[in-house]
């Protein structure tokens, strides 16, 4: 118990480890791996098109609504109530899953799932708000980490089950909704925050507009005098109200004018954010690759289970899951370690990976194997997490501390407005509604024309750095005289030989 008590009067320890706990048992879900496979199953009895179709694209639409409202939320009400509404979120989907059938009710579970997608801001936000800048770098990789390790054994866990203990689908949703209920409780340990990014910078001083509100004495009641001074620039209105004007009616209208002041501040930042053609070109790239990303993790095991049923074998969609996170987590890592002019070549790196991404949806689009299928996703998957890693320090290192979430919430935005437009296009009924291996045809396509894009980009940067290269070394050379050249007499200059 004294441990205990020495954890939670330390300053940052007790918020992260409680927050790890929550971010574990959110991401540890057995069951992830295999919703497809159990919608379809006789349990759920749904067809692969009602899936592909009408279900899977309510969740694009419903967390593009509600990415924006939630992202305000979240710093208004700092971070905390968005957090218990995230596990909330996940108790609900997860007993909608179980409980009902049916098209309409997965479609409602999710908007649901899409609530709880976009209230992850505020897990990843919640730790700035309650340590100091000191402990920055150590609890953003402590947090981040742990939601791996808790998706990656929760993938194994779900595969182990359903290979060696014949476990049903039906149960590790069970499990799933356990996990998530505990991570529920440990978000109400979650110390407040007394502070946010944007709508409590000093919460815990008085701020000015109210100390101004409160040093100014009451309007005195209005005499006849001074109606008669002033009558001819007071409206009728103002005199009958004056002095009767409450105290939280002046807060009131006073937290409107912070809240617009608020919004004027964020769309200042963003301006400044994108003021750089580096930092617009790889934040492109972050949207363009990020819809095309979302939209393979949403549709794959579609694909996995049209190349190979789930009734008529064993599946391993947990296994390629988990090893693919630990690929993405080694690729990511390694890139602190690489020492290369980004400047110069990163967008050439961007080309080559993006180009292999197309690369390897093209093998799961035309090889209907589905080993070849797990192999390629494999490299899809450690590919974009190793570009992505890139992009982020290349954005990281152009902004301020306090823009990250605003640069990145950003970008996710237009990824999802894209893959928005990407789903009403190619997957809803409502749109062309292509079978599941045409529209793999069309991921892999998009992949090459982003490849494309940034390999001309990339091509015309070292071009023009060769050729300024090579114009400063003849700069920098002198001139040197030929054999050919006219001796000058003394006192004679070239200029007068030539005159």
């Amino acid at each position: 118990m004294s441990c205990w008590g020495k954890i939670q009067q330390s300053g940052w320890i007790f918020p992260t480890v409680i927050l790890c706990i929550n971010g574990f048992f959110t991401a540890l879900r057995p069951s992830e791996p295999f919703i497809t496979p159990y919608l379809t199953s006789e349990i759920k009895n749904l067809t692969l098109d009602e899936v592909t179709n009408q279900i899977f694209p309510v969740w694009t639409y419903s967390y593009l609504a509600l990415l924006f409202p939630v992202f305000l939320l979240t710093d208004y009400l700092r971070y905390k109530p968005i957090i218990i509404l995230q596990g909330i979120s996940f108790i609900t989907a997860w007993l909608i899953l179980l409980l009902a059938s049916g098209v309409p009710a997965m479609q409602v579970l999710e908007v649901v799932y899409g609530l709880a997608t976009a209230t992850e801001i505020a897990y990843y936000a919640y730790i700035y708000s309650v340590v100091s800048s000191d402990h920055y770098q150590r609890v953003t990789s402590y947090c981040r980490s742990i939601s791996l390790v808790g998706y990656t054994a929760g993938s194994v866990i779900g595969q182990l089950l359903v290979s060696l203990g014949g476990v049903s689908y039906f149960y590790l949703n069970v499990i799933s909704l356990c996990s998530v209920g505990v991570a529920l409780i440990a978000s109400l340990f979650l110390p407040m925050p007394k502070r946010s990014m944007f709508f409590h910078k000093k919460l815990s001083k008085e701020s000015p507009e109210t100390a101004e509100i409160d040093d100014k004495p009451s309007h005195p009641p209005t005499t006849n005098e001074d109606q008669g001074s002033h009558g001819d620039n007071v409206s009728p209105a103002e005199i009958v109200n004056a002095g009767k004007l409450s105290e939280p009616d002046i807060l009131h209208s006073n937290s409107h004018k912070h809240f617009f002041r608020v919004l004027l501040q964020l769309l200042m930042d963003l301006k400044d954010c994108y003021s750089t053609k580096q930092l617009i070109y790889w934040s492109l790239w972050w949207a363009l690759a990020t819809t095309g990303y979302n939209q393979v993790l949403n549709y794959v095991q579609v694909l996995w289970e049209h190349v190979e049923p789930s009734q008529n074998s064993t599946i391993y969609n947990g296994g390629v899951e988990a090893l693919s996170t630990l690929l993405g987590a080694v690729t990511s890592f390694s890139v602190g370690y690489v020492k290369i002019n980004w400047d110069l070549s990163g967008e050439l790196a961007l080309a080559i990976f993006t180009g292999l991404d197309a690369g390897a949806l093209f093998l799961m689009r035309f090889i209907p194997n589905i080993w070849v299928c797990y192999a390629s996703y494999l490299v899809f998957k450690s590919s974009y997490m190793l570009l992505i890693t890139i992009a982020t320090f290349q954005i990281a290192i152009n902004l301020s501390e306090e823009r990250y979430a605003l640069i990145f919430g950003f970008n996710t935005f237009i990824a999802l407005a894209l893959q928005t437009i990407v789903t009403v296009t190619v997957v809803d009924s409502k749109g062309l509604g292509l079978d599941i291996v045409t529209q793999f045809l069309v991921y892999a396509c998009y992949f090459a024309i982003i490849a494309g894009i940034f390999l001309l980009r990339s091509t015309y940067i070292i071009i023009t750095t060769m050729c300024k290269r090579k114009n400063q070394q003849r700069t920098d050379d002198p001139p040197q005289n030929t054999e050919n050249q006219a001796p000058v007499e003394p006192g004679e200059t070239h200029m007068d030989t030539h005159m």
